[in-house]
């Protein structure tokens, strides 16, 4: 017989005071209640409980049996926990945005879910952020500076970012040489900053930010890419978007002594204490792509 589950029997007969009582809450007969009883006073070699047709009472070797079953079935499930954490299963629902879904996520996912068969992601692509308790989402993976106030945030990497245009909209408007020059181009900015700043870092190091308009904002920068392809403007693009454009010439960087400030990549969730399997290994899969 079990001697775990003798144990939790035992611990549900001190708990309730009746071994009817232990047989009901446990869904079990009153017999097999007994008989788990009767495992753990062999177990114990002693007399654990008084029986009466009123009330059970502990012995005194019963108070200290009682302390050690607690302790073993606390024991047992921190091992049932472990197991299952270390054999991630289910459904884990992730919410970003089109950039990260296509540029950060998607390179992962066929070699994540090969190594975990059991498990079956759920993406939530979306452009605004989502309530991860009402949407029931377990992991946010967001860039931004500021992570939401009362949830934890697992910094991952960071998004760098380039400053282009393409040769035509330059040869057009004249190339930038100063920040203050963006004053009188066409700046295509995101929608999430729009009418805010560009942030920069100087050549001597400094934060320096200037005031950026245009006529198009969009919260999907693919969607600047391809305005800045076709020479709309100056767009500040993620470097891992734009870097193709810029390979083939159709875009070129513009003020390369002043770099984009970059803005860090979290995995954003409700609760430290209880972290299941997949969110882990998942946050750990990305955090290994973006370093």
């Amino acid at each position: 017989m079990d001697r775990v589950i003798a144990a939790q029997v035992y611990n549900r007969i001190c708990e309730l005071g009746s071994l009817s009582a232990a047989a009901r809450a446990l869904g079990i007969s009153r017999p097999m209640v007994s008989r788990y009883l009767e495992q753990m006073e062999k177990w114990a070699g002693t007399r654990l409980v008084h029986r009466s047709t009123r009330k059970l009472t502990l012995t005194p070797a019963g108070e200290k049996v009682l302390q050690k079953t607690r302790n073993l079935t606390r024991l047992s499930q921190e091992i049932e926990d472990q197991s299952a954490k270390d054999q991630p299963a289910g459904t884990l629902r992730v919410a970003c945005a089109h950039f990260t879904a296509m540029q950060i996520v998607a390179p992962l996912l066929a070699d994540f879910l090969a190594g975990y068969p059991q498990l079956r992601i759920e993406m939530d692509v979306n452009n605004h952020p989502v309530s991860l308790v009402g949407e029931r989402i377990d992991v946010a993976i967001r860039i931004t500076d500021t992570p939401e106030p009362g949830m934890i945030a697992r910094r991952l990497g960071e998004c760098r970012s380039v400053l282009c245009a393409s040769p035509d909209y330059l040869a057009s408007r004249g190339h930038p040489s100063t920040l203050e020059d963006l004053a009188r181009h066409n700046c295509l900015h995101y929608s999430f900053f729009a009418g805010q700043s560009w942030n920069f870092i100087s050549p001597e190091g400094d934060a320096v930010s200037v005031a950026v308009s245009g006529n198009l904002s969009a919260s999907i920068s693919s969607l600047l890419m391809d305005a800045a392809i076709n020479h709309c403007g100056i767009a500040m693009l993620p470097e891992r978007e734009a870097q193709s454009a810029l390979d083939s010439g159709a875009l070129v960087p513009v003020l390369k002594a002043f770099s984009p400030k970059p803005i860090g990549i979290f995995g954003i969730y409700q609760s430290r204490d209880y972290q299941p399997a997949a969110l882990r290994l998942f946050l750990d899969a990305l955090a290994d792509r973006l370093r």
